[in-house]
C-alpha cells in the first residue's frame, strides 16, 4: 500500500496487521496458545494423576521418613504417639470415669486403642489435607502437575503409618485374648473404605485450607469434638440407652465411628454384631463413595485456582 507525498515522493505504509482487532480469546485460539494451569476435563485429570502415581508413593514416603528425623526414636514415635494416647484415655475413662461399662477388661483396653488408632488415621489425613496446598505453595508453583497429587499423597502417607502401627494393635489384641481368625481378614476391605474416605475428606480439606489458612488453627478442636462424639472410649449404645434412639443412631452412623467399630468387630474376640448398627457395611461403602468421588470433584473444580494470588 503506497500513497504520494507533498514533494512528489511516493511511501510506502505497511499492510495491516492480520492480527489487528481481534480479541485475546481470538488470538488464542489463532496460534494454538492455551491457558497456563487451565483445568483439565475430568477423565483427563484422572489420567495425569494415574501418570503421577509413583510421584505420589514417594512423596509419601518421604514425608513419612522425614516426620520424625529430628527425634532421637524416630519411627518409632508412630506407634508411640496413639499409644501413650490411649495409656492417657484409659487412665481418665476407664479408670476414673469407668467408661467401660458393659465390657471386660479384656475387650476394653483392646477397644480403645483400636479406636485410638483408627481414628487417628482419619484425623491425621484431615489435618495433614488442610495444609497440602497452602503448605506447600512452593512446589504448587513452581512446577505443574495435578494438585490433587498433594492431598492424596499424605491419606497416603497416614495410612502407611497405620499399616505400620498395627503391628502393636494385633499384638494388644493377642495379648487380651483376641487371637487371629477368619474375621482377621475383614481388616483389609475396612481399612480400604477408610482410606477412600479419609482421601476424599483429606481433598476437601486441602481447597478449603487454599484459601483460608486459619482453617489449619480450628481443626483441631473441631477434630477433638469429632472423636468424643464417636465413641472412641466408650460404648455409644450402652451410654446412650437412656436416650433417644435416634441420637444413639446419628452417633453410630458418623463415618468414624463406622469405621473403628468395623474394625472392633474383626479384631476383638468378645466385640459381637450386636454392637454395630443396622446396614454398617452399606453405610461404610456409602461413606467412603461419597466422600472420595464428591471431594475428588470438589477439588478438581478448583484445580487451576491454587498457588494463586
Amino acid at each position: 500500500m503506497s500513497e504520494t507525498t507533498h514533494d512528489g515522493g511516493v511511501a510506502v505504509s505497511a499492510a495491516p496487521s492480520p492480527d489487528e482487532g481481534l480479541t485475546a480469546t481470538q488470538l488464542a485460539a489463532r496460534y494454538g496458545l492455551a491457558v497456563s494451569g487451565a483445568r483439565p476435563s475430568l477423565v483427563e485429570y484422572v489420567r495425569q494423576l494415574w501418570g503421577r502415581r509413583h510421584f505420589i508413593l514417594a512423596f509419601s514416603q518421604a514425608k513419612l521418613t522425614a516426620q520424625y528425623s529430628q527425634a532421637k526414636l524416630g519411627q518409632l514415635w508412630q506407634v508411640a504417639t496413639p499409644l501413650l494416647n490411649a495409656a492417657v484415655y484409659y487412665f481418665i475413662f476407664g479408670l476414673i470415669l469407668k467408661a467401660s461399662r458393659g465390657m471386660s477388661h479384656d475387650v476394653y483396653i483392646p477397644f480403645l486403642v483400636t479406636g485410638v488408632f483408627v481414628f487417628t488415621f482419619t484425623q491425621s489425613s484431615v489435618m495433614a489435607g488442610v495444609r497440602a496446598i497452602s503448605g506447600n505453595l512452593g512446589l504448587v508453583r513452581a512446577l505443574h502437575f495435578p494438585r490433587a497429587s498433594l492431598p492424596i499423597s499424605f491419606a497416603l502417607q497416614q495410612l502407611q503409618q497405620l499399616l505400620f502401627s498395627m503391628l502393636v494393635l494385633f499384638v494388644v489384641a493377642i495379648g487380651f485374648g483376641s487371637y487371629p481368625d477368619l474375621s482377621w481378614l475383614l481388616i483389609v476391605p475396612i481399612l480400604a473404605l477408610q482410606f477412600l474416605f479419609n482421601t476424599g475428606l483429606a481433598l476437601i480439606m486441602a481447597r478449603a485450607g487454599s484459601k483460608t489458612p486459619d482453617l489449619a488453627q480450628l481443626m483441631p478442636f473441631v477434630m477433638r469434638t469429632w472423636m468424643y462424639m464417636s465413641g472412641v472410649m466408650f460404648s455409644i449404645p450402652v451410654f446412650l440407652a437412656d436416650q433417644p434412639q435416634w441420637l444413639a443412631n446419628v452417633l453410630q452412623w458418623n463415618p468414624a465411628a463406622i469405621f473403628m467399630d468395623l474394625m472392633r468387630f474383626a479384631l476383638i474376640e468378645g466385640y459381637g454384631g450386636e454392637n454395630l448398627p443396622d446396614h454398617v457395611w452399606a453405610v461404610a461403602g456409602g461413606w467412603a463413595a461419597l466422600f472420595a468421588v464428591g471431594g475428588f470433584v470438589y477439588f478438581w473444580k478448583a484445580e487451576e485456582r491454587y498457588g494463586r494470588g
